[in-house]
């Protein structure tokens, strides 16, 4: 009898036995409504205890002008304790006729916030060309207004106690033991966001989307899931599935949601969003999220789309290229569904 005692393969045992509960199976838009009530109710549960509401207060810190926008330093109060330190990019030309822009809430990943705009060390400058980290300030100089947040756990909202840790470890700890999950507090702020933006005359408060890359992606999916005020989402390097990629390849723990796959996969999540439109950018050397995996998830979440007649809504760009962002669909996707500022 040949005795197992290697961890790993007993959980890829274990990963083919799981069987979530929710799994999406409509028939027709009626059922998928049914579904939808079921499972959304399920994922916010699975989020983790949220904090109580607080008002809506704004610190307004820094203020730099290029050529193509101003961009704010700003903190927003998210909880009690906690304040959201985030960059807040206006187009110079915003406005022109009284009325407000569309508004993109542009997610980091594990890179931390300083190559998402374009600042940071001679490294955080290269891989932001590298890897086209910079759609915030990207966007702002389309014409778009955009919010670009420090995710909690990184930069100066990192505690570490230990050298050896990443951004995340301190946050991840706190948050479970306190009956929280860091996707579910990172989609608490991203909502304190849209009230923001929701409070600005340059913005379109009846347009406001997410873009997010690797981390920030993750949080891009659940929280366009959750919140049906984003009206558009751009999820970049994460949409695949969960056995094939955060269960069975090593990811921060920041990705764990506790007993997520009882109850459903990436597909089910992105089916919250159907029929809003949604980008899904995938590079096809990606060696974290395989795109085989993510191939097969997509096509499954098609039938979605499909069902609730709106395949329009739903594109993809399969790059060649390892992990990170591509700019070939963002900008025609933005003007497609939101209309050029």
């Amino acid at each position: 009898m040949k005795r197992n005692s290697d961890l790993f393969e007993h959980f890829m045992q274990v990963k083919d036995q799981i069987n979530p509960k929710l799994m999406w199976k409509a028939a027709n838009a009626k059922e998928h409504e049914s579904w939808r009530r079921k499972f959304g109710a399920k994922l916010k549960q699975l989020g983790g205890r949220l904090p109580a509401p607080v008002p809506l207060r704004v610190h307004w810190a820094e203020k730099t002008q290029t050529q193509a926008f101003t961009r704010h330093k700003i903190y927003v109060q998210s909880e009690e304790h906690y304040w959201i330190p985030a960059y807040y990019f206006v187009p110079n030309k915003v406005n022109p006729a009284g009325h407000g822009v569309p508004a993109i809430v542009c997610l980091h990943g594990h890179s931390g916030i300083y190559p998402y705009i374009r600042e940071g060390s001679a490294r955080e400058r290269k891989k932001c060309r590298e890897h086209e980290l910079d759609y915030a300030p990207l966007f702002a100089e389309h014409g778009y207004v955009t919010i670009a947040p420090i995710q909690r756990g990184w930069n100066e909202t990192a505690e570490s106690v230990d050298s050896r840790e990443n951004g995340c470890q301190r946050m991840v700890l706190s948050a479970f033991l306190s009956g929280k999950t860091p996707v579910g507090l990172r989609c608490w702020d991203a909502s304190k966001l849209i009230d923001f933006l929701k409070s600005q005359e340059a913005v379109d408060a009846s347009q406001i989307g997410v873009a997010g890359l690797s981390g920030g992606g993750m949080i891009a999916l659940f929280w366009a899931a959750l919140e049906p005020r984003v009206r558009l989402a751009m999820v970049a390097g994460y949409y695949c599935t969960f056995k094939d990629s955060i269960y069975s390849i090593y990811h921060c723990l920041c990705n764990c949601v506790p007993n997520m796959l009882d109850w459903g996969e990436m597909r089910e999540i992105a089916a919250l969003i159907a029929p809003r439109p949604l980008l899904v950018i995938s590079g096809k050397q990606d060696a974290i999220f395989p795109i085989k995996a993510t191939r097969r998830a997509y096509a499954e979440l098609r039938d979605v789309y499909d069902l609730l007649d709106a395949p329009r809504n739903l594109e993809s760009d399969f790059f060649d290229g390892p992990h990170k962002w591509s700019n070939r669909k963002t900008l025609p996707f933005l003007s497609k569904h939101f209309g050029k500022p």
